[in-house]
């Protein structure tokens, strides 16, 4: 909105073609929904306690002080981040672009989906939600039409190929299963993400992290001279995804402060799938979705954690790890908390290197 309107100023007042740098709506979307969470934050999570009483519903097989020092902690801190993104997203963002808006609506379907997910477990006081395999097939749904609408945005047969990171030209044209293997990626970030959120500010940084990095390569990805010089694919259009990625960062940020150790509200399913569909998204539109897979490995060694583990008790009857997700292992091994979290953000952040390395690595 604040796009179109200062660019039909900038002809009275020059100093309003700032607005038409990515750069600087990044900065301003990024400030933007820190200050939406920050100043609604307190309002929906006193709201958010009245109507869900005891809270979030702790896994009775969890760590057994998760139930003492966890329980009557409001869920579905997501909808803070939504609003954040949302907001600054609309303010700041250029609302002709089309990957905006994919990248936006999956956010908020995943949120939508998350939502209700969490809304079952406050209802029902269980720490189950309704059926997986309807939340997938969900899941799937919004993901392949995402897919869908980005391969209709850029060129054929590019729009519906596979990139490879240390390779400039390698690309293999997917076809039409490319709706399929995009919307696995989407969906596999989503539930990655939601799988890494068990511990006090675990999960929203390194999103917030990952999407630092995303937004980086989609500027990159999105200007053709950058894009000449680093010898990476030229997706025209993505750079605005920066912005995006700028407001997820603010809002995760204005989040952290609510969600730090001890957390007064988690960000539930509502959240976490949504960020993570948001960050498989960015990946299929800038065309870096297994670069995604080393910037986000944190989520991807959870997710095989938990793989691993119920393999290995089907087939042998044994457990691999002590508990999964992996988080919850070293919980058990006697890890403190806090050590676990800031030893994982270690761990994001040196991910998140050597994935922007990969741009240059060519």
């Amino acid at each position: 909105m604040l796009y179109y309107l200062m660019l039909e100023l900038s002809d009275q007042v020059p100093a309003l073609n700032v607005f038409r740098y990515i750069t600087f709506r990044t900065g301003g979307a990024t400030i933007t929904a820190l200050l939406m969470v920050f100043l609604f934050g307190p309002w929906i999570i006193k709201a958010l306690k009245v109507r869900q009483g005891k809270g979030q519903p702790i896994r009775e097989d969890g760590p057994k002080r998760h139930l003492i020092e966890k329980q009557g902690t409001p869920t579905m801190g997501g909808l803070m981040i939504l609003f954040g993104i949302a907001t600054a997203t609309l303010l700041w963002g250029n609302l002709s672009n089309i990957y905006v808006w994919v990248v936006l609506g999956v956010t908020l379907a995943f949120g939508t989906i998350g939502l209700y997910d969490d809304y079952l477990k406050v209802t029902r006081s269980t720490s189950n939600g309704f059926s997986g395999r309807v939340k997938f097939l969900f899941e799937a749904i919004v993901a392949m039409v995402a897919v869908y609408l980005i391969m209709q945005a850029g060129d054929q047969p590019f729009s519906s190929s596979l990139t490879f990171p240390f390779f400039k030209n390698v690309i293999v044209d997917l076809g039409w299963f490319f709706i399929l293997f995009g919307a696995f990626v989407i969906v596999g970030s989503g539930n990655s993400v939601n799988l890494t959120d068990g511990l006090d500010g675990l999960a929203i940084v390194p999103v917030m992290i990952a999407s630092a990095s995303f937004g980086v390569i989609a500027y990159l990805t999105g200007n053709a001279i950058f894009a000449d010089y680093l010898q990476i694919h030229y997706v025209a259009g993505t750079g605005e995804l920066a912005v995006f990625c700028g407001a997820v960062l603010g809002a995760g940020l204005g989040f952290l402060w609510f969600n730090a150790p001890p957390a007064m509200i988690f960000m539930g399913d509502t959240g976490s799938l949504a960020l993570g569909g948001a960050l498989g998204a960015i990946a299929v539109a800038s065309k870096h979705e297994i670069v995604l897979a080393i910037i986000g490995g944190l989520f991807v060694l959870e997710t095989i954690s938990v793989i691993v583990q119920v393999v290995s008790y089907k087939l042998t009857g044994k457990r691999v790890f002590r508990m999964a997700p992996l988080h919850h292992h070293f919980e058990q091994k006697g890890w403190a908390e806090a050590t676990i979290v800031i030893r994982f953000w270690i761990i994001s952040v040196v991910l998140a290197l050597a994935g922007l390395a990969t741009l240059k690595l060519r």
